[in-house]
């Protein structure tokens, strides 16, 4: 098989789940384009633990890990098996890399893994476990991470950031999902685009010291982190692909990259220019 691109994915709020907006049919899209995955190795911020933690569950139950939002979001599910055996094999890749990575036998898919999955693969039939976020993590580490995980990609494995190109949720308007976006919010997801297109990985790692506005668009980095780690597992020659999600709620930006192969227009049109 040959290797599978790696993919960062804005999951933005939970409603998103409802509410596709741009992102959800361009992730659609995307997903009928892909080769199928042997599995889908994903890694969010809302499973963070001190040591990687590889959920080896057969059926990963849906977390709706949110309050507060509507009713209808509490009674999707994403039943998509597990994949206990690419699990194990995550988890000797990260032993391998010097991580005191352990098995979860109980984790399921928290809302960061479910929700955007909904679009890429509605149909849930592909197998998914989720390896977690090392809550202790900088660009260059982040990216690390996603280096030790990058074999699997040559063993049929989609592997998947999903995070938030921005998150300040201090700042997002829930009661006006279509605002105005801000402009520090469109500036920092232009940088971003620019130095992916310049494959300028090294820069990227230094996002958060370095790009406009980083602090304002991430007041704490762990939305940012699933982006490094993507990029870690396909390498600075891959190409990349921006899809473009637009801003949601004033603040946050919905764009998602593909680091590899690039579908075509003609099978793709929601998918926006190559970087």
């Amino acid at each position: 098989m040959s290797r599978l691109p790696a993919l960062f994915m804005s999951h933005g709020s939970p409603t998103f789940a409802i509410d596709p907006g741009l992102a959800g049919p361009a992730l659609t899209a995307l997903g009928k384009t892909l080769p199928r995955p042997k599995a889908i190795l994903i890694v969010s911020p809302h499973w963070m633990t001190r040591e990687p933690r590889v959920a080896t569950t057969p059926r990963p139950q849906t977390i709706h890990d949110f309050g507060g939002f509507p009713a209808a979001l509490y009674q999707l599910n994403y039943p998509a098996p597990g994949a206990p055996d690419v699990a194990q094999r995550a988890l000797e890749l990260l032993r391998a890399a010097g991580y005191a990575a352990e098995a979860d036998p109980q984790w399921g898919m928290d809302h960061g893994a479910w929700v955007p999955l909904l679009h890429l693969f509605p149909a849930a039939d592909i197998p998914v476990f989720q390896v977690s976020l090392p809550a202790r993590l900088d660009g260059e580490r982040a990216y690390a991470y996603g280096q030790a995980l990058a074999p699997l990609a040559e063993e049929g494995v989609l592997i998947i950031g999903s995070g938030s190109l921005t998150h300040n949720l201090y700042e997002v308007r829930f009661d006006a999902p279509d605002a105005h976006s801000e402009t520090y919010a469109t500036e920092f997801a232009a940088w971003i685009h620019q130095t992916l297109r310049n494959g300028d990985h090294a820069r990227l790692q230094q996002t958060m010291a370095v790009a406009p506005h980083a602090q304002r668009s991430h007041p704490t980095a762990e939305h940012l982190w699933p982006l490094m780690v993507a990029a870690g597992a396909a390498g600075a020659e891959a190409p990349v692909t921006r899809i473009d999600g637009g801003i949601t709620y004033g603040v946050l930006s919905m764009d998602s990259y593909l680091f590899g192969a690039i579908p075509s227009v003609a099978e793709a049109p929601a998918l926006a220019e190559a970087a």
